[in-house]
């Protein structure tokens, strides 16, 4: 299993989102400035998000985007898995019709776990566990410039 560039920029789109949280709104422009993203390819991103319920968007002057939730509320499983689909390593786990051995097969079981431990990992991070995270390693990093 490989977690694609949407998933992967679709995240940092979401911390960059969770990190500004409680702010004004942020504008498509310096989202995409700030993470080094095509403006094109964030609007697409962001409307993955937005369609998921995690992001909305505030019209006007200074308007942009926000994240719909807290982010303690968000996990990463709900960022990840609108923008990747279902995280299964092989497609019978999800779509055991494919295959005429999909009952007997002990490899299919494998990688169902597979799947549910990914799954629960994700889910037991929220983006607000990545922002102390962020916070922690940037206040590390300024103490040792000091």
């Amino acid at each position: 299993m490989r977690v694609s560039t949407k998933g992967r920029y679709g995240l940092r789109v979401a911390l960059e989102l969770a990190l500004r949280y409680g702010g004004s709104p942020v504008p498509v422009r310096e989202i995409a400035e700030n993470q080094g993203i095509s403006e094109k390819y964030m609007e697409h991103l962001i409307s993955i998000l937005k369609n998921a319920g995690l992001v909305k968007s505030v019209r006007g002057a200074k308007g942009g985007y926000v994240l719909s939730l807290p982010p303690s509320r968000i996990t990463l499983l709900d960022i990840i898995k609108p923008l990747e689909g279902e995280l299964s390593p092989v497609e019978c786990v999800d779509n055991p019709g494919i295959c005429d051995r999909s009952s007997t097969c002990v490899a299919r079981d494998i990688w169902r776990r597979v799947k549910e431990r990914v799954e629960g990992i994700l889910r037991s991070i929220t983006l607000q566990d990545l922002v102390d995270e962020h916070n922690r390693r940037v206040s590390a990093g300024f103490m040792y410039y000091i």
